[in-house]
């Protein structure tokens, strides 16, 4: 009885690691909260001056299937630091690391993707 106590939580242990397994997404469009439906079509022509302005909704990025992924207040501290670096008007394209949680991404890395 006390092997098959030990083998259910060693296969709760290994489930919960599973759920908060870090992902990355390479280099996909990252666009302001508030034009992310707008831009949806064609976000490369979302531009880095409307993002800035827009800054106050926060960021995240389109997913290959369409999504739109918010970041946690640390994405939207480097993304906002990424945009004002940022050389480019537009095409903003991003690699991102972190946990997705729902609709949330909790970004542990941020770079502009080349």
């Amino acid at each position: 009885m006390k092997k098959i106590g030990y083998l259910i939580g060693a296969l709760l242990v290994a489930a919960s690691m599973q759920v908060g397994a870090a992902e990355t997404w390479t280099k996909v469009s990252m666009v302001d909260s508030m034009c992310a439906l707008k831009v949806k079509g064609d976000p490369d022509k979302h531009t880095r001056e409307c993002a800035l302005q827009c800054a106050k909704g926060g960021y995240g990025v389109l997913a290959a299937d369409g999504t739109y992924l918010k970041f946690d207040k640390a994405g939207n501290d480097q993304a906002a630091a990424i945009l004002k670096g940022a050389k480019g008007a537009d095409h903003l394209r991003v690699t991102v690391t972190g946990t997705r949680k729902g609709e949330i991404i909790a970004v542990s890395a941020l770079q502009l993707a080349n």
